[in-house]
């Protein structure tokens, strides 16, 4: 809707419908913009592009190749019942030596066992011994050297090699820690990032906004339209609405390649709690940011100016973000990252985070929301009030002081 159409309405307009007009022109001028929508398609490709190395990291455990020979064929199960012992996994082929040259060569086999003697395991690897199967090897050695005694003494080496690595310690912890699954830490992770890109563009886009109809002096022609919170209102909504959809999708994209590549199988991912949560943590988040976003903004005159009344609120943002990406993912139960979920401006960065890992209650979710939705109305006076005191101010950037006195 141009500024025209909206200086000349001939009905007197009601204060919901001189929002929706705002915002409905914010959403025609802003979503189809080149710059949004190639912001979205490159955060699409980054997601679905993140899915796959996901897959690729996780996509199953690291099996060791082992060629034994026909003199070493005995070493095969204490091997393998070692590995056990360890959590590693190690499949045994038979070869002969000059076989296990080739394969080791062609990267076929991880190494090849050729004798056992005197407490001594001599293998064959292509450039150095992977740590897992050197300590597998090692403790063979060991093994061999206690097979020996053994078989002196008259007893069976096989049996007691057996059950040395079967041995193993059973441990009983008094507060045991909880565990997160793969996917929980990576989804966790995506939805810190998103959550601050998104709440960062939203923000950007209204405080450019307010700027350029400022410089324009086209906020001039729209406050004889619309009263100043309502344009406020309205430019907040529009833009809320168009970063509502970008959100959408990017997790739409996140989730269906998730399937897509089967990272949600067998995974303790509550899929839908963590959508629902990063939906509305960004409609609580956006809605705070973009209305002090906007008071910043008007606070200016030029474009250039704009980076020196949003950079404050930048870098408050920053400090829950790299917690909701460096720490909330590994360790969500520790008193930073509870306490930082549960205030204003940095529960809603953090909070989602902690619900994609779990272990958060969700009445502590649901008083979190309350605390942030009832600061809202004092917001939007706050916001409402430097808005209306300083969008028709040009020249030199307004003091918050001057702002907040009355016109």
């Amino acid at each position: 809707m141009s500024t025209r159409s909206m200086s000349t309405h001939s009905a007197p307009l009601t204060s919901w419908s001189a929002v929706r007009l705002v915002a409905s022109r914010e959403i025609k001028q802003r979503a189809g913009s080149k710059a949004f929508l190639w912001t979205t398609v490159i955060l699409v490709v980054l997601i679905v592009a993140g899915s796959f190395l996901a897959k690729t990291l996780l996509g199953g455990e690291n099996t060791l190749t082992v060629g034994v020979t026909q003199e070493t064929s005995a070493l095969a199960e204490p091997v393998v019942a070692t590995a056990e012992g360890i959590g590693a996994t190690v499949e045994i082929s038979t070869v002969t030596e000059d076989e296990g040259r080739t394969l080791v060569l062609d990267g076929d086999l991880d190494a090849v066992v050729l004798s056992a003697e005197g407490g001594t395991v001599t293998v064959i690897t292509k450039s150095t011994l992977d740590t897992e199967l050197s300590s597998v090897l090692t403790v063979i050695a060991q093994q061999t050297v206690l097979a020996d005694q053994i078989a002196e003494l008259g007893g069976d080496p096989s049996e007691v090699s057996r059950a040395v690595a079967e041995a193993t310690v059973d441990v009983e912890a008094i507060e045991p820690p909880r565990a997160i699954d793969p996917s929980q830490i990576i989804s966790a992770y995506l939805v810190g990032i998103l959550m601050f890109i998104s709440l960062q563009l939203c923000g950007a886009m209204i405080a450019q906004g307010v700027v350029e109809e400022k410089s324009s002096r086209v906020v001039e022609l729209l406050l004889a339209t619309v009263r100043p919170w309502q344009l406020m209102a309205g430019k907040v909504l529009g833009i809320g609405v168009i970063g509502l959809s970008q959100v959408v999708v990017l997790v739409a994209a996140a989730g269906g390649s998730a399937a897509a590549f089967g990272l949600l199988d067998g995974m303790d991912l509550d899929l839908g709690a963590t959508v629902l949560s990063t939906i509305v943590w960004f409609l609580i988040g956006f809605t705070m940011y973009a209305l002090v976003f906007a008071a910043a903004a008007a606070l200016v005159s030029r474009q250039e100016d704009v980076g020196t009344v949003t950079s404050p609120i930048i870098m408050i943002m920053m400090v829950p973000y790299l917690v909701s990406v460096a720490v909330a993912p590994f360790a969500p139960d520790s008193p930073l990252v509870v306490w930082l979920s549960y205030l204003p401006f940095t529960s809603p960065l953090i909070m989602p985070t902690r619900v994609a890992v779990g272990g958060v209650e969700m009445w502590q979710v649901a008083v979190v929301m309350a605390v942030n939705i009832a600061l809202i109305p004092l917001l939007v006076w706050l916001a409402g009030r430097i808005y209306s005191n300083a969008v028709l101010r040009s020249g030199a950037r307004v003091k918050i002081k001057d702002a907040l006195r009355a016109a």
